[in-house]
């Protein structure tokens, strides 16, 4: 029997709830609900939810302060965050926490169902092209399967986000190939997603600060002045 996602709604709007929630049931996700930022995080651990929908501006705890408490724990639930701002820096400082996707009020309560369904497809690794979905890299020190979605620093697990893994992995898989951060943003994100090559940027960032030695001097995910990024092997 097919699982049926489990989806986390917080907000501490009544009506953002209700309407997120009933757009969920629609696609027969199980929906549970917080109405506040604590309460949120409580059910995160609790409930063990597939993806969490979650509002930026709460009591008690913001959105992206549950996000933060969340990543602290190792727990790479899939995050969408609900929010009025969209202001470029909050943006980046959400994907800088690990959020996997970012939605601004007013919203499209069917256009948020599909987030949901494209996040959950990128952890399953669908959203990847069929070339990509299996395959591993190991050079000694790095260590990527495409299929367990796994990565390893020697030896050790290293705690990738659904979005995270699949642009690493796209760059891993074709080594030396220069990519511009439209063609990625195009590749990892697909027609689905309606962000800026900004995002690409930040990704990167966190990436070279879990699998670099250095990541102000990067050997792996190497910047193409001028155009983009590449993967390097290191010998």
């Amino acid at each position: 029997m097919t699982k049926v996602p489990k989806i986390l709604v917080v907000d501490d709007e009544p009506k953002i709830r209700r309407i997120v929630e009933q757009s969920l049931r629609k696609d027969s996700y199980r929906v549970v609900h917080a109405t506040d930022g604590r309460e949120g995080l409580q059910k995160a651990i609790e409930e063990r939810p597939d993806l969490i929908v979650l509002d930026l501006m709460m009591p008690e705890m913001d959105g992206f302060e549950v996000c933060k408490a969340l990543r602290s724990r190792g727990d790479n639930t899939p995050v969408i965050i609900l929010s009025a701002k969209d202001e470029l820096e909050d943006k980046a400082h959400g994907f800088n926490l690990g959020v996997d996707d970012y939605v601004t009020k007013p919203f499209s309560p069917s256009e948020l169902a599909l987030r949901v369904k494209a996040v959950l497809r990128r952890v399953k690794g669908e959203d990847l092209a069929p070339r990509l979905r299996e395959g591993k890299f190991d050079d000694g020190r790095l260590y990527i399967n495409s299929k367990s979605r796994e990565v390893k620093l020697n030896g050790e697990p290293v705690y990738l986000t659904a979005k995270e893994f699949d642009l690493l992995w796209v760059m891993a898989n074709n080594p030396g190939v220069v990519y511009s951060r439209d063609q990625l943003l195009d590749l990892v994100w697909g027609n689905e997603y309606f962000g800026d090559t900004g995002t690409v940027t930040v990704l990167i960032r966190r990436i070279r600060e879990k699998i670099e030695k250095d990541p102000a001097n990067p050997t792996y995910l190497r910047t193409v002045w001028g155009i983009g990024y590449k993967f390097e092997t290191v010998l």
